[in-house]
């Protein structure tokens, strides 16, 4: 018997022709196929099984780069994208559990399509694609947030953009904090940014308008959906990630109506890890309401199921909070007219 002629197995995806180029046979992909040793990807494309990633990310990005094995104009975009550039997910969608997404060029005679993948096809200026560290081509941060933003409604496409927006900072900084974000400096380059980019591409009104609401001091998919959800519900827009100080500790309010002295928190389902930081919390609520604030709470799950709910909440929320601001305020003016009767 013939002993089996060894060879490496490739340690990304390549396609069928360029093995062949390598003297890799017809013969020896077949054995490396039934050994699994070697998967196929896509049709035509080839990987190392040991390379195959469990994580479902991994996997939907190596599925990505199989696809620019197959078509080397191509570039990873839309949600693949997203995903390289780690932004928020708009709520109920899975970018890792859908296909891998890629633009290719209009000169190229390629066609819209999905099979293992969705095929688009589009014009991307130069600046518009970069390279990811695998040196795979990918469609910029700012161009990616755009292409996602053009098919979500308001509330989810905010959701990316104040996330985009984060990340854009991020990269104009060498260690970003918290106050980078509120920088309004850098929030104006994030926004120009993407504007720039929703220009070029011709994203539309909607989008330009998203844009214009974006602020990347919300640090949750939550706190964009809310705010989303009050400017469609014509309430005011609080303050995001406001600072106050109680008996010396700082902390930062994921929203403020400082018209009414009302404080907004959203709960997200992974914001308290263990039964310690519950008790913080219920300890800092405490300690706010001390500093006679209102405050009006909402778990993640109602903003992005039952955003009526939410805001209904709110209003009476506020409405309360105004109404014991009056009273207050009116007790102050009696006391103060009593004081100066009695003199």
């Amino acid at each position: 018997m013939r002993t089996p002629k060894p060879w490496r197995l490739p340690t990304e995806p390549i396609r069928r022709d360029h093995l062949l180029a390598q003297q890799v046979t017809h013969t020896m992909l077949e054995t490396q196929l039934r050994a699994g040793r070697l998967l196929r990807i896509r049709p035509g494309v080839y990987l190392d099984a040991a390379r195959w990633p469990d994580d479902e990310r991994g996997q939907h990005l190596t599925r990505a780069h199989a696809e620019l094995a197959a078509f080397p104009e191509g570039v990873m975009s839309h949600a693949t994208a997203g995903l390289v550039w780690g932004l928020a997910e708009p709520f109920f969608t899975n970018w890792a559990g859908d296909l891998p997404s890629v633009t290719l060029p209009r000169t190229g005679r390629y066609r819209s399509r999905q099979r293992q993948a969705r095929h688009r096809v589009a014009e991307l200026m130069p600046h518009q694609v970069v390279r990811d560290p695998e040196g795979y081509a990918v469609t910029s941060l700012a161009r990616t947030a755009v292409d996602l933003a053009r098919e979500l409604d308001f509330p989810q496409a905010l959701v990316v953009l104040d996330s985009a927006a984060r990340r854009l900072i991020e990269g104009m900084v060498s260690t970003p904090r918290r106050r980078d974000y509120a920088n309004p400096r850098l929030r104006q380059a994030a926004s120009e940014c993407l504007s720039a980019v929703a220009t070029e591409c011709r994203a539309g009104r909607a989008v330009s308008q998203a844009i214009q609401r974006v602020d990347p001091r919300r640090e949750s998919p939550t706190e964009s959906l809310s705010v989303a959800q009050l400017y469609l519900a014509d309430l005011p827009i609080p303050e995001c990630q406001y600072r106050v100080v109680v008996n010396g500790h700082v902390y930062y309010l994921d929203f403020y109506w400082e018209d009414v002295g009302l404080i907004g928190e959203v709960d997200g389902a992974g914001k308290y890890q263990d039964a310690a930081e519950i008790v913080d919390e219920k300890e800092r609520e405490q300690l706010l309401r001390d500093t006679d604030s209102d405050m009006v709470r909402w778990l993640g799950k109602e903003i992005a199921g039952r955003p009526d709910e939410v805001m209904d909440r709110i209003r009476r929320a506020r409405a309360n909070a105004q109404s014991r601001r009056i009273s207050v305020a009116a007790a102050q003016i009696g006391g103060l007219a009593a004081h100066r009767h009695r003199i």
